[in-house]
């Protein structure tokens, strides 16, 4: 096998994890601190995609388009929270079925203003060259956008005060409420914090995968299993699995066919919960 070629697929495997990465860290930090199965999250995912999109439509620029998404996509997961997520604490079941309910709200309502078609606003067309082979330089920017995203996130709930008023807000939620801490407030902003990261994952990865109304099912799917067999450690344990089981699905894809990349994602997917039903985190000693 020609070396240049075996680094082409290596980066782009890494690229495909990274992009995973950034699609599902929302659903890592929503289901791994609230413990909440937000089945909405792709639709979630794509708010965000569409709200960049009109954003550029209107004028502005694409950079600044992606905080604008990731506001838009807050608000509305706070309201969510409010009016819906926040009745069914401690009630798994009612609360799949209700973010279900509304993903399917988002889903037809995207269908409504925007059609099933949307035009998408184009990659930039840089490229690296690895002796023979090209690989597209966006995609590859991925991989330190999930990075850093990765970072930010890690930073946010460990070195600030809204990061320690989180944990304990879930780990011990009636010792935070008797010093004075108001889980409510903190549990609405973690789930909009959750659900801005599924708004700048559609927003950035907009030029790669263009907005339609069902363009985060697949996403959804693969977050969610991703955080399932990565386990309690939500942060470290999503990292880890989203670059194993994308990065091997994206390799077997590479050296096969599409499909058969999928299957290894699935089988994957379905042999690490065999051998690890609690998650590959479950006796780690880092807990976040």
């Amino acid at each position: 096998m020609e070396p240049d070629y075996l680094a082409t697929v290596l980066l782009s495997s890494l690229s495909s994890a990274s992009i995973l990465l950034i699609a599902t860290l929302g659903l890592a930090v929503v289901y791994g601190l609230m413990g909440v199965i937000n089945l909405a999250h792709g639709e979630f995912l794509m708010v965000g995609a569409y709200s960049a999109l009109t954003a550029t439509q209107i004028g502005i620029p694409y950079v600044l388009a992606i905080p604008v998404a990731v506001m838009i996509t807050m608000l509305i997961g706070g309201v969510v929270e409010v009016l819906v997520v926040r009745r069914l604490y401690g009630r798994l079941f009612d609360t799949m079925l209700a973010t279900w309910g509304l993903g399917m709200v988002f889903n037809q309502g995207a269908v409504l203003l925007f059609g099933t078609v949307s035009p998408g606003i184009g990659m930039p067309q840089y490229s690296i060259r690895i002796g023979e082979f090209s690989l597209a330089a966006y995609p590859l920017a991925m991989i330190a956008v999930a990075a850093g995203t990765l970072a930010f996130v890690y930073l946010l709930l460990t070195r600030t005060v809204y990061g320690m008023k989180a944990r304990a807000s879930i780990q011990e939620p009636e010792m935070a409420q008797a010093i004075g801490i108001d889980s409510s407030r903190i549990n609405m902003l973690t789930f909009a914090i959750g659900t801005g990261l599924a708004g700048f994952a559609g927003a950035v990865l907009l030029p790669i995968i263009p907005a339609t109304p069902s363009m985060g099912l697949f996403f959804a799917v693969k977050g969610f299993l991703t955080v399932v067999v990565a386990g309690p450690v939500a942060l470290t344990g999503t990292a880890l699995t989203a670059v194993g089981l994308g990065g091997g699905a994206s390799v077997t894809a590479s050296f096969m066919t599409s499909v058969i990349g999928d299957v290894f994602f699935f089988l994957a997917t379905a042999l690490l919960l065999w051998l690890y039903p609690l998650g590959i985190s479950s006796k780690w000693r880092r807990k976040l």
